[in-house]
């Protein structure tokens, strides 16, 4: 009765996580023949109906979206303190951490996880990134090149639907593009502008993860062109934008070899001492608080940064202590994410006959400039930079009766204005970490996670470097009302945690090999941002997509081989 109900329990995969790259791994392994059982801490959410406020119109909502304060009391991100995004929010009980030093961790802990909620932006890394390690000195050296990861960003970006240009540029290679959104008359005037006084810096359309051009591929999956609605955090029913609820998933289920099983909170992973590798994962039913183990000749953990990190330091054993594969105790250490504490804005006066009409999902951007050829700056690496530059209506309400009527009812338009943020590489070091904590647990029984992550004197010199070209940038292209400032905001503001279970090329100082298995065991995969050796100046996530394509396959063709 045992064996029959560990059989009913036992698969030839485990994937931990249902976002960006556990829809990647389950649509990887299943497509190959691998049983697989997706682990999913939150909730079930199906595409199209469990998107309960997509495409409703602000009268839809009883307060217009407004939350009144006794239900919101409870939740642990004000971000989503409105109806329209209510129900991604996260119960503060849900897992407390303990903040050693100000950090902003951001969580979705439904089916789909954060590829319902991400910024949607795709721009490829390059050499200059991969190469920044050994070139720079810092970190380790990444046990991979563009040249490794060009095929497998061409196989994502063909299924998932990239919207953007083709810009020639070598700090960021070409992607496989559908049309891009336009610019506006003032960021293509900026563009110029930039192109006529600096020979390194380009304004171009990010790059971002909408369809505009569908293609059988995309028709296959069920979705449709992006309709520029701008609701996209609410969940989008026709597809338009690529999540793992409206691609991966149902594409893995379609083969008839995917289990989802929601609601289950992963507590470690299972050593088998005997035979020398991970055989499972233990759980915690989030309804019944009943503890289950699953097995698996292969394990994936994508359950993001922060939570793959805490897994793994969990899954101790005679064998790792420590937490599993951490033999050299590095596990949560060199963790980083990017640095967005720079911003500006600025006026301009011209292109008073034009206006915007109607709204797109993405927004201009300023690949990295400094650094990249060559050292040039008292910092390390270099920062990009997002743009978007619009002309709003307006009114005057400083009038009373008719004139306050009569301005509400004729609004005009304002100036231009383009506002910047930087996106900041920032350098990995070992005081910046996750432990978990000897002393206190979760309602679950987990211990909870210790954060301990600060800015450095690079990330300072970074961001005054912004400000200051930001500034000059303005000014050389005629903008007026010109303002920079430094936010001060904490990391983990940008949503893009990485590293703490880092590539490398040598067991001694990083965690995995060049195909994100863990040096020491093998069997296990890690290919989501705790992989990450070093954060780039771009957006991760089509990277952890294409390196966990590529491990996934690997994956199997390691197991096929009788090697795992």
């Amino acid at each position: 009765m045992l064996q029959d109900s560990k059989d009913k329990r036992t698969y030839d995969a485990i994937v931990i996580g249902s976002g960006a790259s556990g829809g990647w791994a389950a649509k990887e392994l299943t497509e190959k023949g691998l049983k697989t059982l997706v682990l999913e801490r939150g909730r079930m959410v199906r595409h199209i109906e469990d998107y309960p406020t997509a495409s409703k119109a602000p009268w839809e909502f009883e307060f217009r979206g407004a939350v009144p304060v006794d239900k919101r009391s409870g939740i642990g991100a004000a971000r989503w303190a409105r109806e329209e995004t209510m129900h991604w929010a996260l119960a503060e009980d849900e897992q407390p951490i303990i903040e050693e030093k100000p950090f902003r961790w951001f969580r979705g802990y439904h089916v789909g996880g954060k590829s319902l909620l991400w910024a949607r932006a795709t721009q490829r890394w390059s050499d200059y990134d991969f190469e920044g390690p050994a070139r720079d000195g810092f970190a380790v050296d990444w046990p991979v090149r563009y040249k490794d990861l060009e095929p497998w960003l061409d196989y994502v970006e063909t299924f998932a639907g990239i919207a953007g240009g083709r810009d020639g540029l070598p700090e960021l290679p070409d992607s496989i593009v559908q049309p891009g959104f336009e610019l506006s008359c003032i960021e293509q005037y900026y563009k110029e502008q930039l192109k006529q006084n600096y020979g390194d810096r380009h304004l171009i359309q990010g790059r971002c993860a909408h369809l505009t051009d569908p293609q059988q591929i995309h028709r296959e999956q069920g979705r449709n062109k992006c309709q520029n609605q701008g609701m996209c955090n609410r969940g989008c029913v026709y597809g338009g934008y690529f999540s793992a609820n409206a691609s991966t998933l149902p594409w893995a289920e379609k083969t008839g070899n995917l289990t989802i099983r929601p609601d289950s909170v992963v507590e470690s992973i299972i050593y088998d001492e005997s035979k020398g590798k991970a055989s499972g994962v233990r759980i915690i039913d989030r309804n019944t608080g009943e503890a289950m183990e699953f097995y698996a000749k292969i394990i994936f953990v994508n359950a993001s940064t922060i939570a793959t990190n805490a897994i793994l330091l969990n899954s101790k054993s005679s064998r790792f202590p420590n937490g599993i594969g951490n033999d050299n105790g590095l596990m949560g250490k060199f963790l980083a994410c990017h640095n967005y504490r720079g911003k500006g804005s600025a006026s301009y006066e011209g292109f008073a006959d034009k206006a915007t009409d109607g709204r797109h999902a993405g927004h201009a951007y300023v690949p990295r400039f400094r650094n990249v050829f060559r050292q040039d700056t008292d910092f390390l690496r270099g920062y990009s930079i997002g743009m978007a530059g619009g002309r709003g209506l307006g009114s005057d309400t400083s009038g009373i009766g008719h004139d306050l009527r009569d301005s509400l009812l004729n609004q005009k338009y304002g100036t231009w204005r383009m506002s910047a943020w930087m996106q900041g590489e920032t350098i990995p070091i070992e005081t910046n970490h996750i432990r978990l904590s000897t002393e206190e647990k979760d309602k679950y029984g987990i211990p909870k996670i210790i954060l301990s992550v600060e800015w450095t004197e690079n990330d300072d010199k970074m961001t005054a470097d912004f400000l200051q070209q930001q500034q000059e940038m303005f000014e050389k292209a005629g903008f007026t009302d010109i303002k920079v400032e430094d936010s001060k905001a904490p990391p983990g503001s940008d949503i893009h945690e990485m590293g703490g279970v880092r590539m490398g090329k040598d067991p001694k100082t990083s965690l995995l090999n060049e195909w994100n298995q863990l040096h020491t065991c093998k069997n296990v995969f890690v290919s989501d941002g705790a992989s990450f050796t070093s954060t780039s100046t771009q957006n991760p996530t089509l990277m952890f997509m294409a390196f966990t394509a590529r491990a996934a396959n690997h994956a199997v063709e390691e197991l096929n081989k009788g090697n795992l």
